[in-house]
């Protein structure tokens, strides 16, 4: 789907603050690395290097990356790829879903001596001294997050890391890991389509001053409405599998019939779903980065240019309608047992 929309790429977005504890500060909207090299079909490593340039042209900075993606092919794609430019990017990567080489998934692993061996061998493969912001990407239920996260603190105090973030905590474990250490942003999933934050994390890490950065504002790309049959993705792309549910059988359907009713609005205000799917996010809080994923340059743009999407009260009421919390058919994953609850 190309951007045939009135609200084309400007020259550069808006900053945004994350954390309240030494701000963090990245541009409005953030860009997920993932599908560059895995999940999503076959990787571009030309075209993946390509959008993140263009991403830092328009002011897009906070780049999204973790060492299980690949499984490391993704780091060093981004290491490339910023070579010489790394005083224009917030750098951001993960580590706790362990990985060997050949991709076979080892666990979660919130250790003490794996985090300190996960962060080297990140700086390594992305060619730089420090870390922007270091998240844990799943909790191991098997470790106490004090420890994790006293792990983690050590490697702010020797310079190697900047900021600490947690991906897809509970409100209880990211207040035992902010007592520990200042927490500057949480990574969950957070969509039209995604909502179960609302409940009891947004207000905690409100009430601590944590930033939110959103993954899959788009659904996985549902919201887009440029995927009406998984069978027709690439081979190798996890969607059409069911780990995925929102995209199987009468659940799709369903879910269809909800991304109707957001192109309908979107045409009321002259853009694409899935750019008012991303500026509904972004209308949550000023303490909100969400970081698409694409791995093309013209998907990057259209996702930039949401953030000159103005939704007023009566265009959020009208989504609202339109796509109620809990209409969405099915559950984000297949097997939600990694998700801290």
């Amino acid at each position: 789907m190309t951007n045939t929309s009135t609200h084309q790429t400007g020259t550069t977005l808006p900053s945004r603050s994350l954390g309240l504890h030494d701000p963090l500060t990245v541009g409005a909207i953030g860009l997920g690395c993932m599908g560059m090299s895995e999940f999503y079909g076959t990787g571009d490593e030309a075209e993946a290097t390509a959008t993140i340039h263009r991403a830092l042209e328009l002011g897009v900075t906070l780049l999204d990356t973790a060492d299980m993606y690949g499984p490391f092919t993704n780091e060093r794609l981004v290491g490339a790829a910023i070579a010489g430019r790394r005083d224009e990017v917030v750098l951001a990567t993960k580590f706790g879903n362990e990985r060997a080489e050949d991709g076979t998934r080892l666990g979660v692993n919130g250790r003490p001596d794996y985090v300190r061996r996960a962060a080297e061998a990140s700086l390594q493969r992305l060619g730089v001294d420090h870390l922007d912001l270091y998240y844990q990407h799943r909790v191991d239920q098997n470790v106490p997050i004090e420890e994790t996260v006293g792990a983690m603190k050590e490697l702010v105090e020797a310079g190697k890391v900047r900021h600490l973030g947690l991906s897809e905590a509970s409100a209880a474990t990211i207040r035992r890991a902010h007592a520990v250490h200042p927490i500057t942003a949480l990574q969950t999933e957070y969509s039209l389509f995604t909502r179960d934050l609302e409940d009891e994390i947004l207000g905690t890490i409100r009430e601590l001053g944590i930033g939110l950065v959103p993954y899959s504002p788009l659904g996985r790309g549902l919201l887009t409405g440029a995927i009406t049959d998984p069978s027709t993705l690439e081979e190798g792309d996890s969607r059409r599998t069911a780990y995925f549910p929102r995209f199987q059988g009468e659940a799709l359907d369903r879910n269809l019939a909800l991304v109707a009713k957001v192109r309908e609005i979107a045409a009321t205000k002259d853009c694409t779903p899935g750019q008012l799917a991303l500026a509904w996010v972004l209308a949550q809080g000023a303490d909100i980065v969400p970081i698409p994923g694409t791995k093309r340059v013209r998907y990057l743009e259209e996702n930039v240019a949401a953030a000159s999407v103005e939704l007023t009260a009566a265009d959020l009421a009208d989504i609202e309608t339109a796509v109620p919390r809990g209409s969405v058919a099915g559950e984000r994953y297949g097997d939600l047992s990694s998700i801290d609850a």
